[in-house]
């Protein structure tokens, strides 16, 4: 039995580490203040690929990431995966440096909802009657937060919408593609786009800062790649140790850290209608949460 323990709370603690990380990154972004959301997004592909290329020639799997690069029905996905990870990331360092980081956790705090809705619209997956619940009050808190915003909050549902489509391409060649080689091959792909932006930044966006600002601030913007890999390694480790009802539970921990430094730390305005908003969310996400307690007590249910 304790043998059984400790698997599962080696994962318990890789999963919160993750979503640790993940949940204070906005006030790892406004550390990097003055650079731009676009060289920021860059150079997080640049070191991310340095990273990547270190961990894989300490394991020794360049033969690995030779044959994904070479799979075309792998390096297809993944490339459309990396283009919405691209997208993904760039609104998220938007979202932190124009004060919407309140914004930003409500994608995060969306996604397992847009997740249930993109299963139901392109693997034919049918849902309960509580899913359904979840997904109704999901479109009213929405229309509330339309109202409370003044606009779409298209911040959060281009967050929650990207790492949706993200989730759901890397699910296709999640059997034939790990963490570090799936980021690995992204990022990639990725290089001539950053390469790009960072030709954009210094010839028409007041330069680069990487090379202006000194060297501590080159160093900040090189741990991107580490910041980048390292919860994907933890989160691989957490969801090989871990069943899928508590990493269900466990994800909500990243928005909600999110949502407490918008509000308490970098002071976010929260209007009542917005928080209306929220709180239909939060009443979303407890529907998806027990649904999923539900359905995992069925499963251990023994069959006479």
């Amino acid at each position: 039995m304790a043998s059984a323990r400790q698997p599962r709370r080696a994962g318990l603690v890789y999963g919160v580490v993750t979503y640790l990380i993940w949940g204070v990154l906005p006030l790892y972004f406004v550390l990097m203040a003055p650079t731009g959301p676009v060289e920021l997004v860059a150079a997080r592909v640049i070191f991310s690929v340095v990273f990547c290329a270190i961990i894989v020639a300490v394991t020794r799997r360049w033969r690995h990431i030779g044959a994904l690069l070479a799979d075309r029905h792998v390096v297809g996905p993944l490339a459309v995966a990396a283009l919405l990870i691209y997208a993904n990331w760039q609104l998220y360092v938007i979202a932190v440096e124009t004060a919407h980081v309140l914004e930003a956790s409500l994608g995060y705090f969306i996604n397992p909802i847009v997740t249930v809705l993109l299963a139901v619209i392109f693997q034919h997956e049918r849902l309960t009657r509580m899913q359904w619940a979840a997904v109704g009050v999901s479109v009213v808190a929405i229309a509330v937060l339309v109202v409370a915003y003044g606009q779409v909050p298209w911040i959060g549902l281009g967050l929650a919408l990207s790492f949706g489509f993200y989730g759901l391409i890397k699910s296709r060649v999640a059997d034939r593609v790990d963490a570090i080689g799936g980021l690995t091959v992204e990022t990639t792909l990725l290089v001539p786009v950053a390469i790009a932006a960072l030709v954009v930044v210094e010839v028409g966006m007041g330069g680069l800062t990487f090379a202006r600002t000194g060297v501590g601030h080159a160093l900040l913007l090189a741990s991107t790649g580490v910041v980048t890999a390292v919860p994907l390694m933890t989160f691989a480790a957490a969801s090989r140790r871990l069943p899928l009802s508590w990493l269900g539970f466990i994800q909500y921990l990243g928005p909600t850290l999110q949502f407490l430094i918008g509000l308490l730390v970098l002071h976010e305005p929260m209007p009542a209608a917005r928080l209306a908003g929220f709180a239909l969310i939060w009443a979303a996400i407890a529907l998806l949460l027990v649904d999923g307690a539900l359905q995992a007590r069925r499963a251990h249910v023994p069959r006479g």
